[in-house]
């Protein structure tokens, strides 16, 4: 294995934050989560949590309204209202997503999407005007399968991700190593193209530059990053988000952007590091910048704040969100000594 690269302690930044934390609820967690932080990331308070929810693994938050999927046999789909002064969480209502273990929730105008893993289809959702969550008004299933059998028997939803227009709807399958466009209108979805990843690569998460015309897809099962034009829709790279040479088991999980779009971050669990990409500003093409340790086991989503500052890491089985400080320059991270201790989470926001 090789060696990922240790960073100094950083300097401190202005302002204050507030985070939402989803959680796994098998060891006691209380499902959601509300912090603030201080400008320094320094000093964490837990505001609030919701009472009873039961494995909030994907979290959205729009206005004073939280949405969380319920990860169970019966998915279902959740409205809160959080007061963000008192931390109330306000039950509002639930829809179930008509599939198992649902993984994912985004959304846009009018609309909520449900992406459900074992149920292998996605669920599409009026948003009523009090921000409750409308009857289902469409259930879109896939078919096929891929050549990892224990994990591509069948179609695994794992993300549906909104193009910064609005436009356009990205849906990562994991089971068919595909990503399924669609078209958003008012009243639903229309498929429109469908995109082959490499056989057994295991398409998770999508993120979208918001300047140049590619998409950045992440893939769990042989760890990648695929560079995707957003015009023709054509694999323009495939770079593998692991050290050179690294041997042992690895799989990866979030990607984001850095809100200049200069650095592209992802997650590898088991390896339990992150990869910093450095993104060409005219291709949209990356280079590694590095990796580092995220300070705990199972990376799985992560936030970068929306000054860019800081990016916080949710680290699933050392029950920890690990605050790192970021490089503006170099993209490189660095820990800030900072850690929310949460039971098993999974998702983190900043609100």
């Amino acid at each position: 294995m090789s060696a990922l690269l240790i960073l100094p302690a950083c300097s401190s930044a202005q302002g204050g934050y507030k985070i939402l934390i989803g959680t796994y609820t098998q060891k006691g967690s209380d499902g959601i989560y509300y912090y603030h932080l201080d400008g320094a990331m320094k000093k964490p308070v837990k505001v609030s949590s919701s009472k009873g929810v039961k494995n909030p693994s994907f979290l959205m938050a729009k206005g004073d309204k939280v949405y969380a999927v319920n990860e169970e046999e019966k998915g279902m789909v959740q409205a809160y209202r959080l007061d963000k002064k008192s931390g109330t969480f306000t039950f509002i209502n639930e829809q179930e997503t008509g599939g198992a273990h649902p993984c994912h929730v985004s959304g846009v105008g009018n609309l909520l999407f449900a992406g459900n893993y074992s149920g292998g289809n996605l669920a599409v959702f009026p948003l009523e005007a009090d921000g409750s969550v409308g009857a289902r008004s469409q259930l879109i299933a896939n078919t096929g399968s891929g050549p990892i059998t224990s994990r591509q028997e069948k179609p695994h939803v794992h993300s549906a991700t909104v193009s910064p227009d609005g436009k356009s709807l990205w849906v990562a399958d994991l089971g068919t190593d595909e990503v399924l466009v669609f078209d958003i209108s008012r009243d639903g979805i229309k498929e429109k193209k469908r995109i082959r990843t490499a056989p057994g690569a295991g398409p998770r998460h999508i993120a979208f530059h918001a300047s140049l015309p590619v998409a950045y897809v992440i893939s769990e099962l042989n760890n990648t990053v695929s560079v995707i034009s957003t015009g023709d829709y054509s694999i323009l790279q495939e770079i593998s988000t692991l050290p050179e040479g690294f041997q042992g088991t690895s799989f990866c999980a979030d990607v984001h952007l850095s809100p200049d779009g200069k650095f592209l971050y992802g997650s590898n669990r088991y390896s339990d590091s992150m990869v910093i990409f450095s993104v060409n500003g005219t291709s949209g093409k990356l280079s590694v910048a590095g990796h580092t340790p995220v300070g705990g086991k199972i990376p799985r989503s992560f936030a970068v704040s929306p000054d860019g500052k800081y990016v916080l890491v949710a680290n699933q089985d050392t029950d920890n969100v690990v605050v790192f400080e970021r490089n503006p320059k170099t993209g490189l991270l660095c820990k800030t000594g900072t850690e929310i201790r949460v039971s098993m989470p999974v998702c983190v926001k900043f609100f």
